[in-house]
């Protein structure tokens, strides 16, 4: 059997033309690229049909496809066109990136077959040969048994991931299986938010990063947004992107956009741009809190009544007599002894000292203002103290718990909350930060509780030797320092086997020792509570689209057969359910306490059920009104400005210097703007694009065509480098190098490149390792912030080149 050749994109065109005459072949001799990018023949169907399902990638919304197949293909998407449209009666409408993804569905390079590694090949180098399922099953479960009895229960790994998010089923099948082995090492945090959730945490005393949602503003309101884009990332009918449209044009919100590029939120409609460094936002948030506590417009009463560390009076007893307050830092009477001035934050953040003083004051005399952060600003290496800086601005001004304001974070959603697919008892309780997988295969015997932040254990017991990677591109396009993953993960000796399971071969999998087809949600029973909007409940009964093709499988059957092998397939199935069995059990106990939602027969019929209900949430409502009655999580019960449980870690874990502090405060963090020098005298910034989410989709020709990838530069920093738009440049730094096309912008800030996270890796990893794919994670940084252990991807220096 001849070694699959590794596909990449500047392939694709000149072989698919290949692939269809290969597919004639069928049968087990047949090789190279048809082993997952055959066209299998359609079964005739007389008549065209209508099959309803839905979006399943990570990019918060979760919209309608009405799929209209023929001949066993989806021949067009359209979506919800119920009701009217507006506020009132909405519309899931997919977005043009959704409705293209028959195409994607159809790609003709899906996996369709499982493989093993071929033969004398390394992980990595994406050579694989065609086996059966039986092969493909008994091997790992031949592998999860001796890895398991040879090193023990927290050996074994299911890898983070987020291509398949919307809906009740994601990974869970994967964890219900491990977890009826022995149970498994587990993770905390996301790659999207980690900073936000432990910023929240340790102020409000709960980790989800929402506050209020947009349904509560106000008329003629002002809107203050930091690192937050919601038009791009959230572009859906059912996505805050959506809301915030609807609720610019309802209330004639005056909106002001803080982010170092210039997003499509603030191109919009009555929408400023305050241009700020990338990484400085704690230093403007500090220098606004002067403006307001040096000109007596904090709210004291608020700061007295309902937080700890204000001042010295509401400082915790531990503090007291030590100038450790907000205030004190602010002032500078506190332990660096800087005033944070306007002035001081402006060389800083390069936001004009007067604009600053402006900003102070309009946050001051608008009340209500609706302050709030998107994930921009905390992906950096100071992001916890960036989320901390952001959220302590409405504090201040006692903007909190009444309509039309925010308590700093994220804005929230409403939605149905359904449970997932049952992953059952975890025997091991042992986590790690998401972040640091790759330490765990790595190095694991360093890693502590006080350097790693691992959780319900001071150290781990065995590092990763069995890892189950499902529909996920998180072990290289979507981690940092992908040149250093490789190298973590081609070394046999650490993590010894790894299992993938996506649709497509995407750069992660080149790494596995076996590779599994999957199905796609759409192409199996699926159910989903869409979330992410402010006026909208709803229910998508997702069913097949079409029969399954070739030899795919859905990881639900996957997890069962391998259950067979490993004595425990009762247990798993609870007596031989299917994965349609689950989903109509999981829908019928929701139903049991929601009873006005149809029956299953009807919802399937419908294809999706929405309850348009207005759903305003306020931030800490019940707290403000009653907080003895209604006290937060946090220690205190208050929302903590200093925070006790902060001071210890400061105090106690291995740490740099100065990098975690009890109060929140500026923090320039690792590959800041003070780490740029000749060499590398650029500010490197990933951004989410409306062309894919994360890399799912990223392969969808037509959706890239209409959407290229693009490094944006302003035309200062091209001009001085000889690059014009459209040019090819060479983007890079100690890390390794990128190709990518330049758009030359004045919505870039100067001293910045800005480039499109997502885009799939496509480099020669036996030779010069070059991308061609333009992928940012060439070049990003593998050292974990230092509170949540979270990914800095928007902290990188380098240097651009015309190439």
């Amino acid at each position: 059997m001849q070694d699959m050749p590794s596909m990449n994109r500047r392939t694709f065109v000149k072989s698919t033309g290949a692939l269809g005459a290969l597919a004639a072949v069928g049968g087990a001799a047949a090789t190279g690229a048809n082993l997952f990018g055959a066209t299998e023949p359609a079964l005739a169907e007389s008549e065209e049909k209508i099959v309803y399902t839905h979006c399943a990638v990570n990019c918060g919304c979760c919209c309608v496809w009405k799929c209209h197949v023929r001949d066993g293909e989806i021949k067009y998407i359209e979506s919800d066109n119920t009701g009217s449209g507006d506020f009132a009666d909405p519309q899931m409408r997919a977005c043009l990136r959704g409705r293209s993804a028959r195409r994607w569905l159809q790609n003709s390079e899906r996996l369709n077959y499982p493989m093993k590694r071929a033969e004398g090949a390394k992980r990595g180098e994406g050579k694989f040969e065609r086996i059966s399922w039986d092969e493909a099953l008994d091997t790992i479960a031949s592998e999860m048994k001796r890895i398991r009895e040879t090193y023990g229960d927290e050996s074994m790994y299911l890898q983070y991931a987020s291509g398949v998010t919307m809906g009740i089923w994601g990974s869970s099948p994967v964890g219900r299986l491990l977890n009826l082995t022995g149970g498994y090492l587990t993770y905390y945090g996301t790659y999207s938010n980690g900073q936000l959730m432990r910023s929240s945490y340790y102020t409000y005393g709960e980790a989800g990063g929402y506050g209020s949602n947009y349904h509560t503003l106000q008329d003629n309101e002002l809107v203050v947004m930091f690192g937050s884009s919601p038009v791009e990332t959230r572009m859906g009918g059912t996505g805050q992107g959506n809301s915030l449209v609807y609720a610019r044009e309802k209330h004639n919100l005056r909106i002001i956009n803080i982010d170092p590029r210039m997003n499509d939120t603030a191109a919009g409609d009555n929408t400023e741009w305050i241009p700020i460094r990338t990484g400085t936002d704690a230093a403007l948030a500090a220098a606004l809190s002067y403006e307001i506590i040096s000109n007596g417009w904090a709210d004291e009463e608020f700061l007295h009544k309902y937080c700890v560390g204000y001042d010295e009076e509401t400082l915790p007893e531990s503090a007291k007599g030590k100038n450790a307050s907000y205030k004190d830092y602010i002032l500078g009477t506190g332990y660096d002894m800087t005033p944070k001035t306007p002035a001081w934050a402006s060389k800083i953040t390069q936001v004009p000292e007067q604009r600053i003083k402006d900003l102070a004051r309009e946050m001051h005399e608008a009340d209500p203002v609706f302050i709030t952060q998107g994930y921009g600003s905390q992906r950096h290496s100071n992001g916890e103290a960036t989320g901390r800086a952001i959220m302590v601005l409405p504090q201040l001004l006692g903007q909190i718990g009444k309509p039309g304001t925010n308590d700093g974070r994220r804005e929230n959603k409403i939605g149905f909350a359904m449970s997932g697919f049952p992953a059952g008892k975890n025997a091991v309780k042992t986590q790690i930060p998401f972040f640091l997988w790759y330490k765990a295969i790595e190095e694991p015997e360093t890693m502590t509780n006080l350097n790693s932040g691992i959780m319900k254990a001071e150290k781990l017991q065995s590092g990763i030797k069995f890892l189950f990677n499902y529909a996920g591109n998180a072990l290289t396009n979507q981690h940092s320092d992908i040149n250093h993953s490789h190298e973590v993960l081609i070394d046999e000796s650490k993590c010894e086997f790894i299992v993938c399971c996506d649709v497509f071969m995407t750069d992660s999998c080149k790494y596995a020792d076996i590779l599994l087809p999957d199905l796609t949600s759409q192409e199996q029973v699926s159910l989903v509570g869409a979330p992410y909007n402010d006026n909208l409940k709803a229910i998508i009964y997702g069913q097949p689209v079409y029969e399954e093709k070739f030899e795919r499988r859905g990881i639900y059957e996957v997890c069962a057969e391998l259950a067979k092998r490993l004595g425990v397939y009762d247990e798993y199935t609870d007596g031989g359910k299917t994965r349609e069995d689950w989903t109509k059990k999981i829908y019928e106990d929701f139903r049991a306490k929601n009873p006005q939602i149809p029956t299953w027969e009807d919802g399937v019929r419908q294809g999706f059920y929405k309850e348009a209900r207005v759903g305003e949430l306020i931030a800490h409502q019940k707290f403000i009104a009653d907080p003895e009655a209604n006290p937060l999580k946090t220690p205190s019960g208050k929302i903590e400005i200093y925070s006790e449980d902060l001071a210890k870690i400061r105090d106690t874990w291995d740490l740099e210097p100065g990098s975690v502090e009890p109060i929140p405060f500026f923090y320039p963090g690792f590959e800041s703007y003070q780490d740029i020098s000749e060499e590398y005298p650029l500010l490197i910034q990933g951004y989410h694009y409306k062309a894919h989410t994360h890399s799912s989709y990223a392969n969808n020709q037509i959706v890239q065509e209409a959407a290229p990838h693009f490094a944006w530069m302003n035309p200062a920093d091209a001009d001085a480098r000889g690059i014009k738009d459209g040019d090819t440049v060479k983007v890079f730094n100690d890390r390794g190098e990128i190709r990518i096309l330049a758009k030359v912008t004045p919505r870039a800030m100067p001293g910045h490149v800005f480039i499109p996270q997502g885009s799939w890796h496509d480099a020669d990893m036996s030779g010069d390792r070059i991308d061609y794919g333009g992928c940012i994670n060439t070049l990003t940084i593998a050292k974990p912030t230092p509170l949540g252990k979270c990914n800095p991807q928007h902290s990188n220096i380098g240097q651009v080149e015309k190439a």
